[in-house]
């Protein structure tokens, strides 16, 4: 089992033809992904290493089953492109792309929930990895192994620490789901996901310090978490007042501390490390004692 990516998963990739698009194909390919298209306005006909380019997404899926799409699109062509996939009504949608106008990420955004056939990941964000199974996106696919942990992360370096760090443990899902203000698939979104995954026995949750998403995460796992959650909070150390480089939270202010969240977190029984190491090592006690 995994979640939202599995084997089954076919994967088309906007932007195939570009120099970041051919390069991460290659390592998602390498890594074990059944990338059976690529999509370029224009160059349909053409190949990327033997898989097949097409003009629009909705080509690409008629002709491959295309269920996933990874976007490589430049921002000022990302709204186009990810409403096109939303049209096409492909279940996934992975936004890679950064600097992607606020504005333009807000209508897509709401494009997608009126929908209801999409479900967006970023805009911003590595992706997600099913590891063994699948690997969408730009995280390293060979610094860990299928295991019991599930990761939810709004930081893309934090996401590839704990893996490595947690890599004899092994994780059903890693999902990365970007920093920016308005984002798809939200920390919530994947605590529901790994609740109801068989497979997924711990989930690890980390965030950043700035916006209330931690503190909105924490309501939700005492009302619908049973599995154990252990967090880590980017920011502990920054002076008060900072914010990190994420837009979400420089956009949120500093309203939202590191031991605040550590607070709210704690009291609905999340066990919080103080650094990545610090929780990969409550992770590894927790997985013991199970």
């Amino acid at each position: 089992m995994a979640i939202f990516l599995n084997a089954d998963s076919k994967v088309l990739v906007q932007g195939m033809t570009g120099g970041e698009g051919t390069k991460h194909t290659r390592r998602m390919v390498a890594s074990g992904t059944n990338v059976v298209a690529g999509v370029t306005p224009g160059k349909g006909g053409q190949e990327v290493d033997g898989i097949p380019v097409f003009n629009n997404v909705g080509d690409a899926m008629a002709a491959t089953g295309a269920n996933v799409s990874v976007v490589f699109v430049p921002p000022k062509f990302a709204k186009a492109a990810v409403i096109e996939a939303i049209d096409a009504a492909i279940p996934l949608c992975v936004v890679i792309t950064e600097g992607i106008p606020i504005h333009d990420t807000a209508a897509f955004f709401q494009y997608s929930e009126n929908s209801g056939k999409t479900r967006l990941v970023g805009p911003n964000c590595p992706g997600l990895i099913s590891p063994g199974l699948s690997n969408a996106g730009i995280i390293p696919g060979d610094i860990t192994q299928k295991g019991r942990i599930g990761l939810v992360s709004k930081s893309g370096t934090l996401t590839y620490q704990m893996m490595f760090e947690l890599r004899d443990l092994g994780f059903t899902t890693c999902v990365g789901i970007g920093g920016d203000p308005i984002i798809g698939t939200t920390h919530i979104d994947c605590l529901a996901a790994f609740e109801a995954d068989p497979e997924t026995e711990v989930i690890v949750m980390i965030g950043e310090i700035g916006g209330d998403a931690e503190e909105r995460a924490a309501a939700f796992i005492k009302d619908n978490v049973t599995k154990p959650v252990i967090g880590y909070v980017a920011g502990f150390t920054a002076p008060e007042g900072k914010t990190m480089g994420h837009a979400g939270a420089i956009v949120s202010g500093s309203s939202g501390t590191a031991a605040a969240k550590k607070d709210a977190l704690e009291a609905v029984g999340v066990r919080v490390g103080k650094t990545p190491s610090e929780a990969a090592r409550l992770v590894r006690e927790v997985l013991a004692a199970l």
